[in-house]
């Protein structure tokens, strides 16, 4: 079944990378582009919620930082977009250091109240700091990425396509060889048994400061492409709507699964949009999200991909 669907991944993504040859619409590619940016955060989101069982709500403050760290950097120090973007990444995993240390030692819903009030704390911080980061009007006109001659805003969204292609397979790689190691299978350990990991040695609060900063690292990193490629950086990115939709991405592609919310950011993102478009239906398509959330994982606990899992596993004889 791994082999199976590794193959499906490996097909997914060489028709994903041929899609600007065939879809010469700039709007059907930022569509693409925002659902790899998605993606890339709900991958990362999986490693801790999934694997490790650690329930961060804060994760989309991870996303925001990375946004606010290219948009400052650009915009008051006259950094390039291409070093400020990976800086979003280096100042999301600090965050998640601090945020971790005291996160590391707490259960259950206190994980889930320090890690949402991360977030809000974050909101409030960059209304407050207007001078810096431009209040509740946010940060605009950022500019955009090129090389040399070649400027990637006037190509019909060409390059910062296969640039947020690139961000996302290289973290789903990461993730996978990640999710492989020793220190992937110490993280089930304390997922499905914590005092029997402690037993084994494996010490609990540490795993969880790993794998807050190492989900921390390309989140941040989307958050930065996020605001270069939009040219805006707005509190938004730490609203609530996003942070359920990203978290549904997880849990209807299947949580643990690393490649099932990669393929669920894509199906989401293309509906709720799809949806957008509908009378009707652009203050329900959450409430459509959510009802799908319910029905999968009522099917499937497991998420989506353990559906597709038993359509692409070979049928045993009787």
């Amino acid at each position: 079944m791994t082999r199976n669907r590794s193959l499906f991944a490996l097909a997914a993504l060489v028709l994903l990378a041929l899609v600007p040859a065939v879809v010469t619409d700039s709007y059907t590619r930022h569509i693409f582009i925002i659902a790899f940016i998605y993606g890339t955060v709900a991958v990362n989101w999986d490693l801790s919620l999934g694997l490790a069982g650690l329930f961060n709500f804060g994760h989309l403050a991870f996303f925001g930082i990375g946004v606010y760290t290219a948009a400052i950097l650009t915009t008051a120090l006259d950094l390039s977009p291409w070093l400020a973007i990976p800086a979003g990444g280096l100042t999301a995993a600090l965050a998640a250091l601090l945020i971790a240390l005291p996160v590391a030692r707490l259960q259950g819903i206190y994980v889930v109240l320090v890690t949402f009030a991360f977030g809000q704390l974050c909101m409030q911080v960059v209304l407050s700091q207007g001078d810096l980061t431009g209040g509740a009007e946010g940060l605009v006109r950022l500019p955009y990425l090129r090389i040399g001659d070649y400027s990637f805003i006037r190509d019909f969204r060409f390059g910062y396509y296969y640039v947020a292609l690139g961000l996302l397979t290289v973290s789903v790689v990461a993730l996978l060889l990640l999710a492989r190691s020793p220190f992937g299978k110490s993280l089930r350990a304390v997922r499905d048994n914590p005092d029997y990991a402690t037993a084994r040695g494996i010490s609990v609060a540490r795993q969880r400061v790993l794998v807050l900063c190492a989900s921390a690292v390309f989140t941040g990193i989307a958050g930065g492409f996020y605001a270069i490629y939009l040219r805006v950086a707005s509190p938004e990115v730490f609203g609530f709507s996003v942070a359920t939709l990203i978290l549904s991405m997880v849990l209807i592609g299947g949580a643990g699964s690393i490649l099932g919310p990669v393929f669920a950011a894509l199906a989401l993102t293309f509906a709720t949009e799809a949806m957008a478009g509908i009378r009707g239906l652009e203050e329900a398509r959450f409430i459509v999200v959510a009802v799908a959330m319910i029905l999968v994982l009522r099917i499937a606990p497991a998420g989506a991909i353990d559906i597709f899992g038993r359509l692409l596993a070979p049928r045993r004889k009787s």
